[in-house]
């Protein structure tokens, strides 16, 4: 489809997430005023109405949607339109009992909150088209609709796998169409290890529920199986509106730091990339550090917004990316819940403009006082008072209106992140918390701290132009990486584990890494997990959590003081033997980025950049004021050098 206006040069637009339906008809035409005087021009509705837009089997109510619309419209804002898929209504799960999905220990996943649907029953899919048709043949071409969102958060509140009868019939069929015959399966699994070996395709069954653990080979096939349900699902909703409303884009929103699907799967068959900003409740919810939950207890960590904006803006050749919802107040689903520092809203805002998002949307317009979001914050309080979010929002459009477009993204560094290096590390982790998911980020992270630049790219991406590839864990590596790596001139680091398995599970007969020996003439000959405690000293670092001992032709650079090696190198690549985090990760990645000739800053903990055509962004995750050092040149724009806490500066030049 063609490039629409607001993805081709023009400022970043801001919206909001609202649900008519929760509130009087009377007082619609006085919230979409209020939010275009709050510089908003996106709504999105519709994505948990389907009670409602078909309260019988068969009886549709369109008044009450075309009504909010016609509204919506009138007031000069444009509707991102969902599909209702994530809220199956009670009447549908009473008519076909067995589409609910079905937990790893055998329980359903009942009625009565949301997603309560298994991606693989056909009978749930067939109703899930039928209401996207529906919807879209009455909307498709509606002047109001600039864009549509398929369900809402595949995934969410783990549901991506279903361990159901109908997901056990699907897999044997995929199983069919990857192996061809059980012979082939059996051989690719090594099923004679435990006499596992079946003598059909319909012996097998989900990988859940045996003694002890499954196959890992038949837990990374079930995986992609799992993975691809959810890309099936949601291409036939894509097809469906592709059809029916031509000339605007499809979206879905992701999460953070979620990986039972591949996301770049899903991206393919989608014109826009959105994802769901919650810094504060993924600070307190995930594998921080006490020390980084407290002192940023009220910003989120500083790197993750921006490691979601990096990895769904690489999920999509073109770039194209959203926030569908972002965070402006105290959420409801943590452990615990603080409220944002005074200007954080604003400042993510204008991260995500510097990570080149076309439009942020802020969850929600209006705090709903029943059900079980009552405590999630919105821009409005239940009352209709604003809350603080909403001059934060009013705030962010003045500067985007004063900034215009941003630019486009630097391109300096490539890191790359394959989701089903994460099922791998996840399956078979060999030590607790050992996931690929979190060497990305803390390679990420410890990039992020030298003010680099980052782009998180499939493993098929080109690398031109980039000055540095990261690979911070790779266990099955693909041939497209290999090639692309062949004819790369830039540096090159490679974390654990990369080039350990196969496609299927098993270690490659020449040892790790590799397809990557051509590039780094090593073998791994063992591996070892470390407790805590259990570490090797070096100068200024040390080797923690994991170590892969290497024999061959690389040289030995970051040397422990008992002699064990950490890192080689050979050429211009590097090999990091140990778990990705801490000194010695910013120590290898520092020498890299010193050897890619690339420009870095010492920036003060909490001060992050990001660069965006001719512009720098900084941003002050710090809760004391921060200067920005004197290697940050520019004339600003926004802001002052002197950044206060939720402090931005803008500069350009």
């Amino acid at each position: 489809m063609n490039r629409p206006a607001e993805a081709s040069g023009t400022a970043m637009r801001l919206g909001v997430c609202y649900y008519p339906e929760h509130w009087p008809e009377a007082q619609w035409a006085d919230d979409a005023t209020r939010m275009v005087e709050a510089g908003l021009s996106r709504v999105r509705i519709g994505e948990f109405a389907w009670s409602l837009i078909e309260p019988e089997p068969g009886t549709y109510d369109w008044g009450w949607l075309d009504r909010a619309i016609a509204t919506l419209e009138r007031a000069g804002l444009g509707v991102i339109l969902g599909t209702p898929t994530a809220t199956p209504p009670k009447w549908l799960v009473d008519r076909m009992p067995d589409m609910v999905a079905i937990d790893a220990e055998g329980r359903p996943r009942g009625f009565g909150s949301r997603r309560h649907y298994c991606f693989s029953h056909a009978g749930y899919r067939a109703e899930a088209v039928r209401i996207t048709q529906a919807l879209a043949h009455r909307y498709g071409q509606h002047p109001a609709i600039v864009a549509w969102q398929t369900d809402n958060e595949y995934g969410c509140h783990d549901t991506a796998i279903s361990y159901s009868s109908a997901a056990r019939a699907a897999f044997r069929v995929w199983l069919v169409a990857r192996y061809d015959d059980v012979a082939t399966l059996n051989a690719a699994w090594g099923n004679r290890f435990w006499s596992m070996e079946y003598r059909s395709f319909a012996e097998v069954d989900l990988p859940n529920l045996t003694v002890t653990e499954a196959n890992p080979a038949h837990w990374l096939a079930f995986r992609r199986f799992s993975s691809d349900q959810v890309v099936a699902f949601n291409r036939a909703q894509v097809e469906i509106l592709r059809a029916n409303a031509p000339g605007r884009d499809v979206m879905h929103n992701f999460m953070g730091f979620f990986t039972q699907f591949d996301h770049h799967d899903v991206a393919a068959d989608i014109d826009v990339v959105g994802w769901d900003s919650y810094p504060l409740g993924f600070l307190d919810s995930f594998r921080f550090s006490p020390e980084d939950k407290l002192a940023y207890a009220r910003q989120g960590h500083p790197d993750i917004a921006a490691f979601h904006h990096d990895l769904y803006r690489g999920c999509r050749p073109d770039g194209r990316w959203w926030v569908a919802e972002q965070q402006p107040g105290p959420v409801n689903w943590s452990a615990h819940n603080p409220a944002p520092l005074p200007g954080m809203v604003r400042l993510w805002t204008l991260e995500a403009m510097a990570h080149g998002a076309e439009l942020v949307s802020y969850f929600r317009w209006r705090q709903f006082p029943q059900a079980q979001e009552q405590n999630h914050a919105g821009l409005l309080r239940p009352d209709s008072v604003a809350a603080p979010g909403l001059a934060e929002a009013r705030a962010a459009a003045d500067d985007i209106a004063r900034l215009g477009p941003a630019g486009e993204p630097a391109r300096k560094v490539a890191l790359v992140f394959a989701y089903d290096a994460d099922w791998i590390t996840a399956i078979q982790p060999q030590g607790k918390g050992l996931s690929a998911l979190w060497a990305a980020f803390d390679c990420y992270s410890s990039m992020r701290r030298m003010g680099l630049d980052i782009d998180i790219v499939p493993s098929g991406h080109s690398l031109d132009g980039y000055a540095l590839c990261v690979i911070p864990c790779l266990p099955h590596v693909p041939d497209n990486l290999v090639r692309e790596l062949a004819g790369f001139a830039g540096q090159v680091v490679i974390g654990p584990r990369s080039g350990s398995r196969t496609a299927e599970f098993a270690i490659p007969p020449e040892l790790a890494p590799g397809v990557l020996q051509g590039l780094m003439p090593i073998r791994v000959t063992h591996v070892e997990s470390l407790p805590p405690g259990l570490i090797h000293v070096g100068p200024g670092w040390t080797i923690e959590r994991w170590l892969d001992h290497v024999e061959g032709d690389a040289t030995a650079e970051f040397i422990a003081d008992d002699g064990t090696v950490a890192g080689w190198y050979h050429g211009n690549v590097r090999y990091l033997a140990a778990w990705p985090g801490g000194a010695l990760t910013d120590a290898v990645l520092g020498r890299a980025t010193a050897d890619a000739r690339l420009e870095w800053h010492a920036l003060p903990e909490g001060l992050r950049l990001r660069r965006a055509g001719s512009r720098t962004f900084a941003f002050n995750y710090s809760a004391r004021a921060v200067e920005l050092p004197d290697s940050v040149g520019g004339n600003v724009l926004i802001g002052e050098r002197l950044l206060p806490p939720a402090g931005v500066c803008v500069l350009d030049g």
